[in-house]
């Protein structure tokens, strides 16, 4: 399948989220062409470098600080669901309000899922629990996960599959060369 191309492109935001509000990548260019078409159309995209991240902690710091979480969050997994709940569903602060929405990208998620895989699972499923709960105020959030790794798997989120982009479904389009 090509890339997202220009035809297909003008629904990219709906067709990221129509199975899940989590999506996976494993070609950089691909994410990079998402988070652009995305970031044309109005979404504040902010990216996190998750192989930077040594601790469970230092990644909800991340979050925290590119969110402007309060600086009262507790930055545990319960005061991460608070506090992008808050995000998510009331634009409390984190989000420029005239946004069309919040689009959070991990970059080389593998690495840190790799060191820690039940918080990977964890925040990722509380990303997704609250991008559902935002739908229901009118609000967009989107998880793009990039992956060095092209066979890794995550459980559902949210109730719903972690899925291939369209354009990276097959295990054969995931081969280098």
């Amino acid at each position: 399948m090509a890339a997202f191309t220009p035809d297909s492109a003008s629904d990219l935001d709906f067709r990221l989220v129509m199975n899940t509000f989590v999506t996976l990548f494993w070609r950089r260019n691909l994410l990079e062409e998402c988070t652009a078409w995305l970031d044309k159309h109005g979404y504040q995209v902010t990216s996190l470098d998750a192989a930077a991240c040594r601790s469970e902690g230092d990644l909800l710091t991340g979050i925290g600080a590119a969110l402007d979480f309060p600086d009262f969050h507790g930055r545990s997994l319960d005061a991460f669901n608070d506090c992008f709940g808050d995000v998510a569903a009331y634009a409390a602060y984190g989000i420029d309000p005239e946004a069309t929405g919040l689009v959070l990208v991990f970059t080389d998620f593998d690495v840190f899922a790799a060191a820690h895989p039940g918080s990977a699972q964890i925040i990722l499923d509380i990303i997704a629990d609250n991008a559902r709960r935002a739908v229901l105020f009118g609000r967009r959030v989107i998880c793009l996960v990039h992956s060095s790794d092209p066979q890794i798997e995550f459980a559902p989120v949210g109730a719903m599959p972690i899925m291939w982009n369209d354009a990276e479904q097959s295990n054969a389009s995931r081969r280098a060369g």
